[in-house]
C-alpha cells in the first residue's frame, strides 16, 4: 500500500486599492465553497511561479511582487473530505489586468470582498490565509 502524505497548495491573497480581496465560488473541488485562486505546486516550481500560474490560468492576471507570508494546515477539509493539503500562501504586491473567469468548468462566480466579512461556505485554506493577513501571523492554527 502506498504512503499517504499531504498534498501542497498555493494560495494567493490579491487585494484591490478598496483593500477588497478576490475571491471565487468553486464548482467540483470543494464545491460551492469561496476561496482565495490557488491550486496545487507542481514538481520543482516555486511558490512564486506556482501563484503567478495559478492566478492566472484561473482569472487572467499578472500579479506583481508576490511573497510568502504563511502557511496553513487544512485539516477541517481533511476531516470533511479525506483530502490532506498543506497551503503556502503567497501576497501579490499588486496586478495587471482586469481578473475574469477563465475556467468555467471550476468557477462560478468571481468578486472583490470584505476580508473581515467572507462569504460563506468559505474554503478553509483561504479563510486562515485571511486571518494570517490580517493579524499579521504566519500560521493560524485550525479555524473552528
Amino acid at each position: 500500500m502506498a504512503e499517504m502524505v499531504p498534498g501542497v497548495g498555493v494560495g494567493v491573497i490579491i487585494e484591490n486599492d478598496q483593500g477588497g480581496v478576490l475571491l471565487g465560488r468553486r464548482i467540483g473541488s470543494h464545491a460551492q465553497k469561496w476561496s482565495i485562486p490557488g491550486g496545487k505546486l507542481n514538481l520543482g516550481e516555486t511558490f512564486e511561479e506556482c501563484a503567478l500560474r495559478e492566478t492566472y490560468e484561473e482569472h487572467g492576471i499578472t500579479i506583481l511582487k508576490p511573497r510568502v507570508i504563511a502557511v496553513t494546515n487544512n485539516l477541517e477539509t481533511f476531516r470533511a473530505e479525506g483530502v490532506h493539503f498543506i497551503s503556502v500562501i503567497v501576497q501579490a504586491g499588486g496586478f495587471t489586468g482586469e481578473p475574469y473567469i477563465r475556467e468555467k468548468q471550476k468557477c462560478a462566480e468571481l468578486g472583490w470582498f470584505d476580508p473581515r466579512d467572507l462569504p460563506q461556505p468559505h474554503f478553509d485554506a483561504s479563510r486562515l490565509a485571511i486571518q494570517c493577513m490580517l493579524d499579521g501571523i504566519f500560521y493560524a492554527g485550525i479555524s473552528k
